[in-house]
């Protein structure tokens, strides 16, 4: 998350096109705030024990995992509707799903009443999800359907990675122990994680970035409709 956090910067060293420089921003902060999390986690801060009904031993919860999320996937989201040029209805849509999403996971994860409960703040958090897709493939998408080809492209192909990734948050959570149900270890279930999360904000921010010209193309249109 470092490295990728100081490739952002020098990538976008020198933009002086504040519009440009919107998307450079947005993306190191996400990588940027996923660092201190995992580093918060790595030395131990980020780390709690919690005692279930029913549960003979304490579950660890990184708790910092959904410190994380609660601030870069809607920053994630920005940087999707800014190239698709959405309006600020849909941003907000997005955004406000999203934050619910993790709000609710993260109750489920600290929540002691017992393996049903969380369970079912899995599902409430998972339906907030499926809704945030929803508008996804449907409004955003439909609006990005409107820039030039590149930019378009550009959109589905991150479009689809935030799809794929995603939809795997929920499935190691289920499998994992913070469900109760164990069916993956501590272990395995954080290093499923990392790696989702490395793939969601460092590889998101390469594919994003990687092109001028589509930021161009992306800024120029949204310059062009104001």
């Amino acid at each position: 998350m470092a490295l990728g956090t100081i490739a952002f910067i020098a990538m976008g060293w020198g933009e002086e096109d504040e519009e440009m420089q919107e998307f450079y921003i947005i993306t190191t902060f996400i990588t940027a705030i996923a660092f201190s999390s995992y580093f918060s986690m790595a030395t131990g801060f980020g780390l709690i024990e919690v005692s279930v009904s029913g549960v003979a031993e304490p579950l660890e919860i990184y708790w910092a995992r959904y410190a994380d999320w609660l601030f870069t996937t809607p920053l994630l989201l920005l940087d999707l509707a800014l190239l698709a040029g959405a309006d600020r209805n849909t941003i907000a849509t997005l955004i406000g799903l999203d934050a619910a999403m993790i709000i609710t996971g993260l109750v489920g994860a600290i929540a002691t009443e017992g393996a049903a409960s969380r369970i079912a703040w899995w599902g409430i958090s998972t339906g907030f999800f499926v809704v945030l897709l929803y508008f996804l493939v449907s409004s955003l998408s439909g609006q990005a359907a409107r820039q030039s080809g590149d930019v378009a492209s550009t959109f589905s192909t991150l479009r689809n990675l935030v799809v794929v990734l995603w939809t795997a948050y929920p499935i190691v959570w289920i499998i994992g122990t913070e469900s109760t149900l164990g069916i993956i270890g501590l272990t395995t279930e954080t290093a499923l994680f990392a790696v989702l999360d490395l793939a969601a904000k460092v590889g998101f921010g390469f594919i994003l970035l990687r092109s001028r010209n589509v930021l161009e193309q992306a800024t120029g249109a949204a310059q062009a409709a104001d």
